[in-house]
């Protein structure tokens, strides 16, 4: 990653200020908020993904950094959004803005933040990029809804999990990705396998995380262990071991799942189950098995720097322990 930081270093230096500028508002709590947030320690991820698929596509523009400071910014808005659902506290290793401020101003401020970035959209100049946020973001809103219906659902099986996972986080990567090809003028084969390679490397993300939430330490991660058991979500590791198991070991799941505390020795017995089942080596595989479908993807274009640059990200994806 250090290499890919040393590329975008003076772009990512000017999506920063660009973050600055977009938080700026009369109403003081607005960019407290924005600012504690923004500032706490994410990866940027999506932005750079954006910057790198722009030079990939020869863009010479500027406009790639006003879209990278709006993906970032409807990321973080849904994160405050995200918080408030799941009752967290922790978020990235710090206290989560609800947890400081509260839920309505978490709300509040997210809701600036979606309507922050229609305006920066706006002024792209670009209807297509437009119609590509605002429909990536109506679907970040089903997928959240969607989540929401599955919770506690034991009958989630691994076609239903991927549907929330790429509805929930792969598509806004899926944008951003596409979103470099529009600006470097790319034809639409191209485009769209921007598009398939954010889908798949976003996709793998999200099976790390969700693999992560039972394996990673609270300070390496920035949460709570187990918090996705604790908010009653089935993912991979647990839809595996759960598929595995016995009826004996179903109806403790559907217990601990379902209580409305979870305690120490009900989420370690969830963690050695898993262990047992091998429910973090089957996600990890898949999320692997997603990566080298995602660096086919770019296959389509000529090697470069930016096209390596793009492939250590998302060999990154399946390294990464936070």
């Amino acid at each position: 990653m250090d290499t890919v930081i040393e590329l975008l270093k003076d772009e990512m230096l000017a999506v920063e200020n660009q973050f600055k500028k977009n938080l700026a508002s009369d109403v003081q709590l607005i960019s407290q908020v924005g600012n504690y947030v923004l500032s706490s320690g994410g990866k940027r991820f999506r932005p750079m993904l954006l910057l790198l698929c722009s030079r990939l596509c020869n863009y010479r523009g500027d406009k790639h950094i006003e879209l990278a400071a709006v993906i970032e910014f409807i990321h973080t808005s849904t994160l405050l959004h995200d918080d408030v659902v799941d009752s967290a506290t922790l978020r990235r290793g710090n206290r989560s803005a609800n947890s400081v401020w509260g839920n309505q101003a978490s709300v509040l401020v997210g809701d600036f933040l979606f309507a922050k970035s229609f305006s920066v959209m706006v002024g792209s100049g670009s209807l297509k990029i437009l119609k590509i946020l605002s429909d990536t973001t109506t679907q970040l809103a089903e997928g959240e809804i969607l989540q929401l219906l599955n919770t506690c659902d034991l009958e989630v099986d691994e076609p239903r999990y991927l549907q929330v996972v790429r509805d929930k986080t792969a598509i806004l990567i899926a944008a951003a990705c596409q979103v470099g090809g529009v600006l470097g003028g790319v034809d639409e084969t191209q485009e769209m396998a921007l598009r398939e390679f954010g889908l798949e490397i976003g996709t793998a993300f999200q099976l790390m995380d969700d693999a992560l939430d039972y394996i990673a330490d609270e300070e390496d991660f920035g949460k709570e262990k187990g918090h996705d058991l604790f908010e009653g979500k089935m993912t991979l590791p647990l839809i595996h071991a759960y598929s595995n198991s016995t009826e004996l070991e179903r109806g403790e799941i559907s217990r601990i799942i379902e209580a409305e505390e979870l305690i120490e020795k009900d989420l370690d017995y969830i963690c050695t189950l898993i262990n047992e089942k091998d429910g973090i080596d089957y996600t990890r595989c898949k999320a692997i098995e997603r990566i080298e479908r995602a660096k086919q993807q770019l296959l389509l274009f000529p090697d470069c720097e930016a096209r390596q640059a793009l492939f250590t990200l998302a060999d990154y994806v399946v390294s990464r322990n936070k």
